[in-house]
């Protein structure tokens, strides 16, 4: 089986119960360790996540999934973190930890007979989104692009691992849960297929070509599996800490999309 799971969010401030979602993450891993021969984390696993040129003793509060993945990286499972918009200040310290083969771009990997492109999602746009989204919505796409372009910035990311930890944290979980929290007070529902942009952006690629199977992505917080093409599909992973929602692949290249169980 291949599994598919992203955007779990750990540590957020906003939870009322932090360590609920580490704990049915944790209970999901080690229930498919026994079928799993690949495991896909696609981004936002970590509410923030960075890693500073000082020890960080916070990171501590995740030696329990840390050891977890570490596990089964060792039992010969292929496990694979695509950074987020929340995770995506690693420097080589979270592989050391885990063994965990890191991904900082849009990955393609023909896995069971399916060509799969994957990718956490954000700041993914079809390239004519001006012509095709209304005003409101292109200025938010710019305003996000504008900020992604600031946090992927080397010079940036040099100057903030230089802050002491427990500053560069404060900020950082701050900054999270602010997003979290506009998130749960203004939720952003499916927008339909035509102005949904991952789904846009994926049918640009498709079209474009080479084709693939499928276009699994994390980020947006929806759980949707949808067909653009006879035998193409976008794939939505939903979340980890609200839907508990994932997706697995068997060995014929069926995929579904699956809800964990609660007594996980």
């Amino acid at each position: 089986m291949v599994y598919f799971i992203s955007d779990s969010h750990l540590g957020s401030r906003v939870f009322k119960n932090p360590y609920e979602n580490e704990r049915r993450l944790i209970a999901l891993l080690n229930e498919i360790k026994h079928d799993a021969t690949h495991i896909y984390l696609l981004g936002d696993i970590f509410d923030f996540w960075f890693e500073y040129f000082w020890r960080d003793k916070s990171k501590k509060m995740y030696n329990a999934l840390i050891r977890t993945l570490n596990h089964l990286v060792r039992r010969g499972i292929h496990v694979h973190f695509f950074i987020g918009n929340h995770d995506l200040w690693t420097f080589g310290g979270l592989h050391e930890m885990t063994g965990m083969k890191i991904h900082h771009k849009p990955y393609t990997t023909l896995v069971n007979g399916k060509t799969i492109y994957m990718a956490h999602g954000d700041g993914l746009v079809p390239s004519d989104y001006a012509n095709r989204l209304d005003a409101k919505m292109q200025r938010r796409i710019r305003s996000f692009m504008r900020l992604r372009a600031f946090f992927h910035h080397p010079v940036t990311q040099f100057f903030y691992r230089l802050l002491p930890p427990c500053v560069g944290n404060a900020i950082g979980y701050e900054w999270s849960r602010r997003s979290r929290q506009k998130e749960l007070d203004h939720p952003c529902p499916y927008k339909g297929e035509e102005n949904e942009e991952l789904v846009m952006y994926s049918k640009e690629l498709e079209n474009r070509g080479p084709h693939h199977d499928f276009y699994i992505y994390g980020h947006r917080h929806i759980a949707l599996d949808l067909q653009i093409k006879k035998d193409s599909r976008v794939i939505i992973l939903g979340d980890f800490f609200k839907q508990w929602t994932y997706a697995k692949m068997d060995e014929k290249g069926n995929l579904e999309l699956c809800t964990a169980e609660k007594n996980n």
